[in-house]
């Protein structure tokens, strides 16, 4: 592993995806993790609801063809001869249902969506938790399939096939209904012990199994690239690659392949991990199939990370900032001490996913005084978020046995030299930055790169300790994680006292609904 990189004159390069919930993103790289060239194109996000996040399913294709197009037409054309694989990582839990024809009959549902309530506390149990590896919660696609079965079971009836967003890149690469084990994962359908559909979870979806991609083990060729594109773009066919959910392939972009070592992703939501030989469920973390073949990856997911930062400073910092970072503010929050003068935050705006799966949990801020001011509350919001962290990685640590020795970190939020602190401080853990911004899309390339005759035995973790290249490490101060541990102890008890506040408050929006749903007829 490496903190610098130099581009490579031979060898096989590979194109990596990472559509996202904002973006879909491509990256050129080769054997020694050299990013040659990167792209981006921007998804709307559509919201017709309170709770009802969307996409047109389209736009994951368009967007995918165009940046896929830009990275290899900078090559030359004797570069272009290396290119030897196409990887995919996507944003998991959502999906679309879609035509024979890979037409999609409604806009997709995504992974932050909130519309499935009923739907989770209907169907959500231990033997569904078991099974998938998914506790019941917000974003498991399995409850708003549910949803759709319930509310547009036309919808359902009418789709030839029902894909997680990688699946239908995949068809529009291959001409081929497939999809990875470690992708399709994320949706709750898989019995993931076995790595195949289970007959039961598919009923309560509302979908069979004929309607859902076929299944192919992550790092291994699902088919190889239509002729007409690989024509278009210059390259030969070669094979598009199984993939995983852009979670776990942050992780392997980071190498932080053994269980000592975690990646931690501060991204819209900020969620954690590490790699296991085994399998185990937990009522905090979820399970998914990691891409190192064999797998797991044990899993936090806090819904409010950098989104929460970023609305704190669109709805109440520098409206001339947009939302966007803002040092004034940082600098302002770095001179506030340490717990905020006893101002303490629950960071559950878009619901609680690890440690409670409560998809009525709301956010709240306890301890107003006349003192405080916006860097206060700016402060305890990132405080509580490395609080939330501390706890679901005590989870994780008794699930392995193994006691973390540090974390890799990357996404947006890794930008803020304050939370960056903040974070190590919570956790006690030293935080080193991963040099790469794609970091998915990297963890896709690697998959895609073992899957070449570059690394002997076509070994994952290897390709990823390669490819891997890294920053600057924050170390935590041990005297103030010692006293943010007092503080989060007063933190946590929040919730259990709320709990029954906030399913108060989901009555009463039940009762009151502020905005009515479009009809699923809307145009995409």
């Amino acid at each position: 592993m490496s903190t610098t990189r130099r581009p490579l004159s031979d060898g096989p390069l590979v194109v990596a995806i990472d559509s996202s919930t904002t973006s879909s993103k491509a990256i050129l790289v080769d054997a020694g993790g050299y990013i040659w060239q990167t792209a981006k194109r921007n998804i709307q996000l559509h919201t017709p609801a309170m709770d009802y996040y969307e996409h047109n399913p389209l736009r994951w294709w368009e967007s995918s063809y165009a940046v896929i197009g830009e990275v290899l037409s900078k090559l030359s054309a004797k570069d272009r001869t290396r290119v030897a694989a196409i990887g995919i990582t996507h944003q998991r839990e959502s999906f679309a249902p879609f035509d024979k024809e890979g037409r999609p009959l409604r806009k997709g549902i995504l992974w932050l969506d909130g519309r499935a309530t009923k739907q989770i506390r209907k169907y959500g149990s231990e033997r569904i938790h078991e099974l998938s590896g998914k506790p019941a919660g917000v974003t498991p696609g399995i409850y708003k399939m549910a949803w759709l079965k319930e509310e547009e079971p036309e919808v359902l009836r009418q789709a030839y096939k029902v894909s997680d967003v990688h699946g239908y890149i995949a068809f529009r690469l291959t001409g081929q209904w497939v999809s990875s084990q470690a992708a399709t994962d994320s949706l709750g359908l898989l019995d993931i012990q076995k790595r195949t559909y289970a007959e039961e979870l598919l009923q309560i979806a509302g979908v069979s199994l004929e309607q859902m991609p076929e299944l192919v083990e992550p790092s291994k060729p699902m088919g190889t690239l239509l002729g007409d594109l690989a024509a278009e773009w210059g390259i030969r066919e070669v094979p598009i690659v199984a993939g995983l959910g852009d979670g776990q392939a942050a992780g392997i972009g980071a190498a932080a392949v053994s269980p000592e070592i975690g990646f931690l992703n501060l991204g819209t939501a900020v969620n954690a991990g590490v790699e296991s030989s085994v399998y185990k469920f937990d009522p905090v973390f979820r399970t998914h199939v990691s891409g190192i073949p064999g797998n797991y990856v044990f899993e936090v997911l806090q819904s409010s990370g950098s989104y929460l930062a970023g609305w704190f400073r669109e709805a109440l910092g520098d409206p001339k900032l947009l939302g966007e970072p803002d040092p004034k503010l940082d600098a302002a929050a770095g001179e506030i001490p340490p717990g905020c003068e006893g101002l303490i935050t629950l960071p559950y705006w878009n619901a609680v996913q690890s440690p409670y799966w409560d998809p009525v949990a709301r956010g709240a801020v306890v301890g107003w005084r006349g003192t405080h001011s916006r860097a206060h509350m700016y402060r305890s919001i990132l405080e509580s978020i490395g609080f939330e962290m501390r706890l679901n990685l005590d989870s994780i640590e008794a699930g392995t046995g193994v006691k973390l020795k540090g974390l890799r970190a990357m996404g947006g939020g890794t930008k803020s030299k304050i939370w960056r602190q903040i974070m190590a401080d919570c956790t006690g853990l030293p935080i080193t930055m991963c040099a790469e911004s794609e970091i998915s899309a990297l963890g896709a390339a690697v998959l895609a790169m073992a899957s070449t005759d570059a690394y002997e035995n076509h070994d994952v973790a290897v390709a990823a300790k390669n490819m891997a290249s890294f920053g600057e490490t924050v170390e935590p101060n041990k005297e103030l994680h010692e006293r943010y541990q007092e503080i989060a102890e007063v933190q946590r008890s929040l919730y259990p006292r709320l709990k029954d506040i906030f399913e108060d408050l989901h009555q009463l929006a039940e009762k009151y609904p502020s905005t009515k749903p479009q009809s699923p007829a809307a145009e995409l």
